[in-house]
């Protein structure tokens, strides 16, 4: 509406005079532009509320104040958090600027879980990610809130049907991540860090990955990680995952993982068959279908799935909802099939946001 109201200034201003008795041009340019901005000329998904409320007196209650309060800290706390990363980055450069855009972020949120046969749990959630680029070398500082590495396989897939106390408690880590290039087109990275407990859980692990157009529709991503902690041992993750645009604006996307994992010696694999689709500007559907197996004591299923993520905008680009009804069917229940529903309220905080969902 502000830019409107100053794109009706400005023809006001750059309109010529009219005789006298005619009516002045700007008037009507005026006219023609408040005729076309009223409520009811405007497609109905132009608003997040009805057009009979677009001229309502705003109401004053508990509920408005504190919406606005949870508002407002994303404007004072985003903020904050881009300038804790610009700020080591300088001082570990020795540089006077830093690189924009850092990764660095700290998303809160609720969520609430409905489980077959369980009570409804409400929980919070909280996670964060310090990403510290140098400006003279390819170094970054990454500290982040848990180790991917230590998730589960199956958890790591079902991560946004979970609520935090049924995610495996991984402990804060802290690395010196070094960037380098195999060739122009293999993206490789070398982590030495800790896990940041007493006494610290020192690791070391290599990533390299690679993403390339195979045609004019399939676009095709691989990942090659190899990993040690001292506690824990080593172990390493295939991962594949081809994309492409399918019917009625509908992305398909298959994905296929495999991983070693030392304690239990033994490997564990995922497929997954997903669609996603851009509804609106506020609003995504992404259904799923997956398959989780092992190799112990043979090659075996060990759970299935099917979940439809709905993922709403609620506020600008830092504030979304989620509806995530899913079945899950796991071998020790006999594939007896177990249902449950997320839903969920989500802040990011952060200069620059790139959603991964």
């Amino acid at each position: 509406m502000l830019a409107n109201r100053a794109l009706v200034v400005l023809c006001s201003c750059l309109a010529l005079p009219t005789v006298y008795g005619a009516e002045p041009v700007f008037r009507i340019q005026q006219r023609a532009i408040s005729d076309t901005l009223a409520p009811e000329t405007l497609p109905g998904d132009f608003y997040d509320f009805s057009p009979d409320e677009y001229w309502a007196e705003p109401l004053d209650s508990y509920w408005v104040n504190f919406s606005n309060w949870v508002l407002s800290q994303e404007r004072t706390q985003g903020p904050r958090v881009q300038w804790l990363g610009q700020w080591a980055d300088q001082t570990l450069s020795g540089s006077t600027q830093s690189l924009p855009n850092n990764a660095s972020y700290l998303r809160i949120g609720f969520a609430s879980e409905t489980e077959q046969g369980r009570p409804t749990k409400f929980e919070p959630e909280a996670r964060f990610r310090l990403d510290i680029p140098t400006t003279r070398r390819k170094l970054r500082l990454v500290i982040e809130s848990e180790s991917e590495e230590l998730i589960p396989l199956e958890e790591r897939q079902r991560d946004r049907q979970l609520t935090q106390p049924d995610r495996t408690e991984t402990e804060a880590t802290g690395a010196l991540r070094y960037l380098t290039m195999i060739g122009d087109a293999i993206n490789f990275s070398t982590d030495v860090g800790a896990r940041l407990h007493i006494p610290p859980d020192a690791f070391v692990r290599a990533t390299a990955q690679k993403k390339w157009q195979a045609d004019e529709h399939w676009r095709l991503i691989a990942q090659q990680r190899v990993y040690y902690y001292h506690q824990d041992g080593w172990g390493e993750r295939t991962w594949f995952a081809a994309g492409r645009p399918t019917f009625d604006d509908w992305y398909f996307r298959t994905s296929s993982e495999l991983e070693w994992v030392h304690r239990d010696r033994k490997f564990v694999a995922a497929q997954i068959f997903s669609l996603q689709k851009q509804v609106s500007n506020r609003s995504t559907l992404t259904p799923r279908i997956g398959v989780l197996g092992e190799n112990q004591p043979s090659w075996r299923t060990t759970s299935a799935f099917a979940d439809l993520t709905w993922r709403y905008r609620l506020h600008s680009d830092w504030v979304y909802g989620e509806i995530i009804p899913a079945l899950t069917f796991p071998r020790e229940e006999r594939f007896k099939d177990q249902s449950s529903i997320i839903l969920r309220v989500e802040m990011y905080f952060s200069g620059s946001i790139q959603s991964s969902y």
